[in-house]
């Protein structure tokens, strides 16, 4: 009788543990799955408003920023945010440091040898902007001036064609802030940026502009590395987000009212 007792109380305390073992399981694999959300790696460089910039608390904002979100939701991915260099995006693609680049770059040819594109998601032209008193209103005052450009950036590009006909001399600088800062402190006479860009800074430190009327640069495209696979779903959201309006309210948001400031 006590044997029966015994071994009927071994055979429950054993189904006890199994349950339990199975319930910890269970978490575990709920856990992990929720841990292992997919995160989508972009980066960008932080220094080109209003396409991407740092806020007074040192948040990483702009169109760019806002449409990487929508992407990433999208896809169902955790985005993750990487800020450096704009001549050192392409490299990070190349190295598999990143899934994606967005950073108001344009898809060139040349680009196109090292990364692939999406469709184009916007499209503006480019300007030279200088303090009104330097009375550079078209090509042809260019002659003998220094013309600060964003180093690796297709206004580096146009600049150094440009240069040969019109007779100034290019300036690389790190980013389009230090090329404004260069303007204002007379150590570069002219600066050659995106449209948007420009108009933003022309706002804020009374400069003045006129229109590169020699260029037709292509539009901004999302950049992978070499054979992504996101490429089409990328583009797909890119049209869907076009389609919807959405796209046309974040030119609202930041490129209409940013011009305003």
């Amino acid at each position: 009788m006590k044997k029966n007792i015994l071994i009927s109380f071994i055979i429950v305390l054993l189904v006890c543990l199994l349950a339990a073992c199975g319930q910890g399981e269970e978490t575990s694999t709920t856990n992990n799955k929720k841990d292992d959300k997919k995160v989508l790696k972009m980066v960008t460089a932080a220094e080109f408003p209003p396409f991407e910039t740092r806020n007074e608390a040192g948040e990483i904002i702009g169109f760019d920023i806002d449409l990487a979100e929508m992407i990433s939701e999208k896809l169902g991915f955790e985005l993750q945010i990487e800020d450096m260099k704009f001549d050192g995006i392409v490299g990070a693609l190349q190295a598999g440091r990143a899934d994606i680049a967005i950073a108001g770059m344009s898809a060139t040819e040349e680009r196109k040898k090292n990364v692939d594109f999406s469709e184009e998601y916007h499209h503006s032209s480019q300007m030279f902007i200088s303090k009104p008193e330097n009375e550079i209103n078209q090509m042809d005052d260019l002659k003998g001036k220094v013309v600060g450009v964003q180093l690796g950036s297709i206004q580096e590009e146009g600049a150094e064609k440009l240069a040969e006909e019109y007779g100034f001399e290019v300036k690389k600088l790190d980013n389009v802030n230090i090329v404004v800062q260069e303007i204002m402190s007379n150590r570069v006479d002219i600066g050659y940026m995106d449209q948007e860009v420009a108009t933003g800074y022309m706002e804020s430190q009374g400069l003045t502009a006129f229109e590169d009327p020699t260029e037709s640069a292509p539009g901004m495209g999302v950049a992978f590395p070499k054979g992504s696979d996101l490429v089409d779903d990328v583009n797909d959201i890119l049209t869907e987000l076009e389609d919807s309006g959405e796209m046309e309210k974040l030119r609202e948001k930041w490129l209409t009212e940013y011009e305003a400031e």
